[in-house]
């Protein structure tokens, strides 16, 4: 789960206020898009060529792939913003999540497009985690360091409890979206959490005590 600003399939949890539809969902679907999409999400507005430099792409595919997401209302133009002949663009505010694909009927072009989007989503948090532990050393300095965490947290849990624990960390996590997310305090720098929370696939149920040897 993402600080409740893209989320794959997250509509059964709280803190999203919008999940794609289908035109959108489609016209996200494409590597370069998410990418840009995830790039202006992390890193606030950004041109074309700006895009095109961080992405190692060519302004003319950044600037086509912008226009193509600005159509679905999933970045637009910040007016006003640099000099007259640069664009700056920026996604647009709020949370959003795709659709679960397991409600779409299998083979569907939505429930792919769908399955393309959770997966490059995966796949930059991933980069940008890796980016971190290679490099972190040598950009940051111990406050920052010392300041990140890695952690793992084996529980027992029922499905109930555990969207509960969800929902207590969407409330946490709204409470510093609204107090940082449009104002951020001087000598901030980007942040991302990753939080994943989910039943592990070769785990057994515990028993009652009815089933107890």
């Amino acid at each position: 789960m993402e600080p409740i600003e893209q989320q794959p399939s997250s509509s059964r949890h709280p803190g999203i206020d919008h999940v794609l539809p289908t035109e959108a969902l489609r016209a996200l679907a494409h590597p370069l898009r998410v990418r840009i999409f995830d790039e202006l999400s992390a890193y606030g507005p950004l041109t074309a060529s700006g895009l095109a430099e961080r992405l190692a792409e060519s302004s003319g595919a950044t600037s086509y792939h912008l226009r193509q997401l600005e159509k679905h209302g999933l970045v637009r133009e910040v007016v006003g913003h640099g000099a007259r002949r640069e664009r700056w663009w920026e996604r647009r505010p709020g949370s959003i999540a795709t659709p679960e694909p397991r409600d779409l009927p299998p083979g569907s072009a939505e429930r792919l497009a769908a399955q393309l989007v959770e997966d490059e989503w995966y796949r930059a948090r991933d980069a940008n985690l890796h980016d971190f532990l290679g490099a972190g050393e040598s950009v940051f300095g111990d406050e920052w360091l010392d300041a990140a965490t890695f952690d793992t947290i084996n529980l027992r849990l029922t499905a109930p409890q555990l969207h509960e624990l969800i929902a207590d960390i969407d409330v946490v996590l709204q409470k510093y979206i609204a107090a940082y997310k449009t104002t951020p305090t001087p000598g901030s720098r980007p942040v991302q959490m990753h939080i994943n929370a989910f039943p592990l696939v070769r785990g057994e149920v515990t028993p009652g005590e009815e089933d107890r040897p």
